[in-house]
């Protein structure tokens, strides 16, 4: 099971010109080897992108994705790396979402799709980070 990241499903379901083909193929090929799930973070932050009455989870279930609550361990994990990143003078630019995305994909997925590899090699370490290619 993978997880993927909302940057990668804004490129698709906006069709960004520079990512939704490469984020399209990335999600296609994970498919291909088992299910693809986001979690809380993900629905929340896609839904607050898209301008339609529909929901984030409609939309995903056209693609075969579906959503895996965050469990508890995971959302703890979050908070600890959360104070980590503010202890070694992160900015307040990474929100809390980011964090639960990550523990989310270390603790209940084994990898997670995403274009913010750095971040979440950083602070993840263990989890399969897999960036769609250009």
């Amino acid at each position: 099971m993978i997880a993927v990241d909302s940057s990668v499903l804004l490129d698709v379901l906006t069709n960004d010109p520079h990512f939704a083909l490469s984020s399209a193929a990335c999600l296609e090929q994970a498919m291909t080897l088992g299910e693809v799930v986001i979690c809380d973070a993900v629905v929340a932050e896609v839904q607050g992108m898209l301008d339609t009455r529909e929901t984030a989870m409609d939309a995903l279930a056209e693609f075969g994705i579906r959503y895996l609550p965050t469990s508890e361990t995971a959302a703890v994990r979050a908070g600890h790396m959360q104070r980590r990143f503010r202890d070694r003078g992160g900015r307040r630019e990474r929100v809390v979402a980011d964090f639960l995305i990550g523990a989310h994909a270390l603790l209940q997925c084994q990898g997670l799709i995403t274009r913010d590899a750095g971040f979440f090699r950083d602070y993840f370490k263990g989890l399969k980070v897999i960036v769609p290619s250009a």
